[in-house]
């Protein structure tokens, strides 16, 4: 085995790692987000927040002693990757009003199917059989979850207007992934996660500047302050550095597998925050996902 397999094996490695991550800090947005998605609205909500997140970044860039300058050359992508971010976001606290949050989650597993698609397209980055059948066991999974276990449901295609909602947005995120890689110049991850973060803080607040200014701020109540500290710190400028510090080390289609992992860790935030699990059959469709998921992972063939 030769020293750079080696290296590329260990930034694999850590790639997982980091989605593992993420899909457990993410799952807290669909928990705490369910829960005060109808006390502000999503725009003005997703705008502060990514201003604080943008923020944080910026303080660890500045305390790192490195600069700003490498967003100079051509500050559009980050317009690109923020606005998609942005349509992510607030579609996602916009469903969350009418669809409870692991049905939300379960959405949001549908997304390395859509992320398999642009990454053919973006990359050309090729799906093997193998992973197109774990992409097809996780998709059943979720469309299980989604219509809550009813097969009359499923074979009607009801569905429910926050998860039709949520939908748009989880295309938008899965877009995002392999123009990440396709749009990186070869800047640092942080710097390139700040450029990000920014620009979506600048988009959110020119499209939801009248929700902003309308929020009585001073009104809202504790778990909506601690729901904003949480998605800004934890949910925005450390997923977002999570994903494309892994989306560099992996193919597009494994870092959206770890979405598969989301309901089930939205199942347990749920349950800590004294929540109803989820009916036994709903359960099924979180199984299959965590099914696709490891049939994702054990296919490490170059992708």
């Amino acid at each position: 085995m030769t020293q750079t397999a080696v290296i590329s094996e260990a930034e694999a490695r850590r790639g997982h790692l980091a989605m593992l991550a993420f899909s457990a800090l993410v799952a807290g947005s669909f928990s705490l987000g369910g829960q005060i998605a109808n006390e502000i609205a999503p725009t003005a909500l997703n705008a502060v927040r990514f201003a604080l997140a943008a923020a944080v970044i910026g303080a660890v860039i500045v305390a790192r002693g490195a600069g700003f300058g490498g967003l100079r050359p051509a500050p559009w992508r980050y317009l690109i990757l923020g606005g998609l971010f942005a349509i992510y976001f607030v579609t996602m606290f916009e469903g969350l009003k009418t669809a409870p949050p692991v049905s939300s989650a379960a959405v949001f597993t549908l997304t390395p199917v859509m992320s398999a698609v642009f990454g053919w397209l973006l990359l050309r980055q090729i799906t093997t059989p193998r992973i197109a059948f774990a992409l097809a066991v996780g998709a059943a999974g979720a469309l299980w979850v989604i219509f809550r276990a009813d097969l009359s449901a499923l074979l009607a295609f009801e569905i429910g207007r926050g998860e039709w909602i949520f939908f748009w947005g989880c295309i938008a995120h899965a877009a995002y992934t392999p123009l990440v890689r396709r749009l990186n110049r070869g800047e640092p991850v942080l710097l390139f996660t700040f450029g990000t973060l920014l620009a979506c803080a600048l988009i959110l607040f020119v499209w939801g500047w009248r929700d902003i200014v309308a929020t009585e701020w001073g009104e809202l109540r504790p778990l909506v302050w601690i729901t904003l500290v949480y998605v800004a710190v934890i949910a925005s400028s450390t997923t977002v550095f999570l994903v494309q510090f892994a989306t560099l080390r992996l193919p597009s289609s494994k870092v959206m597998a770890y979405t598969y992992l989301t309901p089930s860790w939205v199942i347990l935030w749920q349950i800590a925050l004294g929540q109803p699990v989820p009916p036994v059959l709903v359960l099924a469709g979180v199984g299959l996902t965590i099914l696709a998921l490891l049939m994702l992972l054990k296919d490490e063939a170059p992708g």
